[in-house]
């Protein structure tokens, strides 16, 4: 692989940290301000927690859904920026718009008419089914406004738009903080909602970022937004070919969050405090991640600016060094998991066999977490960012549906194993595919300007 010059790799730097930083404070703020919410949760009991851990599947779903569509879209936003074609940015986000605000409200008509149903998927616990059931009915009103941010969340950040998103998810989930302590413990006055309350503030918090940021991008006129005509300037070839190459990226998203979700499935079924062990662990896993989300993210927009300059040499120098730098960061990370674990029975009122589980899992986390942070940044930065959208989600779901979930249907349901030893096999997942994307990432085979 060829080497950097020093103006090259300050530029790599600059712009790594320029683009990187907000993202990844941005999904600090989101990761920190769940947390907390789920330690208020959690102090309502082991029920509440695994109720709203299930609602939030769904929202789980919808929201990869959307990641999907915003991040395949991306691929041609990226390289349309590359060009400083702004017209083919903004009928790109027209189109992610459309797709996604179709996609949010078949989720809420779900939600609204079959919320037993959706929560007795995962957990046979009537008492998780009927509170899981009024969270559900809630939050998914939510959804429409969920819609517009993530996609022009994203479509900002693939023009190098950084700043705003960061402050509309501050500002909301601050809302969406202070409302949660408020409608869950009923202060000031106010009822005491318990689990309906953390889905109002939810809700708020999702109407608030949706406002500002739609307010903003339109009233600056950034590149991403545009009159009507032109988010909708769609030729029957041009989304043929985006088509082609966003819809792996959708169906990859979708299909693994499905086999993600099926995880919440196995958990729910080897019991309540199993599922609830699994949220615990999976709520750090989410505010361990944020500087990964930032560099990830930061590796689609650079590498497919880069291609769509024509550049594709650099773009192949850039993908080696996210591939380099990734799990380097992610073995400091994942070291941090060890002592962060002896701070769970202060964060979380829950049994000591629930906390004892959901520590165990961090440790696994620790372990895998180098392998899980090179597989993120090649699926979500290199290979979507050069238009590999195929080989990106067979990647993927081989990890997941091949190797992870018939090991964890095993340990759980045949060999009887704990909850963090049914963790464990979510291992085979990283592990055991990021020699095939090392391989891929060398053979240069991902790399593709798709808006040529």
């Amino acid at each position: 692989m060829e080497t950097q010059t020093p103006a090259l790799q300050g530029r790599f730097l600059s712009d790594l940290l320029r683009i990187g930083l907000p993202i990844a404070l941005q999904n600090l703020v989101s990761a920190s301000v769940n947390m907390l919410s789920i330690v208020m949760v959690g102090s309502l009991g082991a029920t509440s927690l695994a109720a709203v851990g299930l609602g939030n599947q769904v929202y789980f779903l919808l929201m990869l859904f959307l990641f999907g569509v915003s991040t395949g879209g991306g691929v041609f936003t990226a390289q349309y920026w590359g060009k400083k074609d702004l017209a083919g940015v903004r009928r790109t986000v027209g189109l992610s718009l459309a797709i996604g605000l179709v996609a949010a409200l078949a989720f809420i008509a779900a939600a609204l008419a079959f919320p037993s149903f959706l929560i007795g998927l995962y957990s046979r616990d009537p008492g998780v089914i009927a509170l899981g059931s009024r969270y559900l009915r809630i939050s998914a009103l939510g959804y429409l406004p969920l819609a517009i941010s993530s996609v022009l969340g994203l479509s900002m950040r693939s023009v190098e738009k950084v700043r705003l998103p960061l402050l509309a998810t501050s500002l909301s989930l601050g809302v969406s903080l202070f409302l949660s302590w408020v409608l869950i413990f009923g202060k000031f006055g106010a009822p005491q909602m318990g689990v309906e309350g953390a889905a109002w503030a939810g809700v708020l918090a999702r109407l608030i970022e949706c406002a500002l940021l739609s307010a903003f991008a339109w009233a600056r006129r950034y590149p991403c937004v545009g009159s009507l005509r032109e988010m909708t300037a769609w030729t029957r070839a041009w989304v043929g070919r985006y088509i082609q190459v966003a819809l792996p990226v959708v169906l990859n998203e979708v299909t693994w969050s499905i086999g993600i979700t099926l995880y919440s499935v196995v958990f729910a079924r080897a019991g309540t405090e199993a599922v609830a062990a699994y949220n615990v662990a999976n709520t750090v896993s989410q505010l361990a991640m944020v500087i990964f989300f930032g560099t990830g993210n930061a590796a689609a927009v650079m590498i497919g600016k880069k291609i769509g300059e024509g550049d594709k040499p650099t773009a192949f120098l850039w993908a080696g060094r996210f591939a380099l730098v990734a799990p380097i960061l992610g073995l400091g990370v994942g070291a941090l998991l060890v002592p962060l674990r002896l701070l769970l029975p202060a964060l979380f009122r829950l049994e000591p066999a629930v906390i004892a589980q959901a520590s165990r899992m961090l440790l696994v986390l620790a372990l895998i977490y180098p392998f899980k942070i090179f597989n993120f940044h090649l699926i979500v930065g290199i290979c979507r960012a050069g238009g590999d959208t195929r080989f990106g989600m067979l990647y993927d779901l081989f990890g997941v549906w091949v190797l992870a979930l018939p090991l964890m249907a095993l340990a759980a349901f045949v060999w009887g194993f704990p909850a963090w030893a049914i963790f464990l096999m979510t291992a085979s997942d990283d592990i055991g595919k990021s020699l095939v994307g090392l391989w891929r990432l060398l053979s240069r085979r991902w790399l593709h300007d798709v808006t040529g």
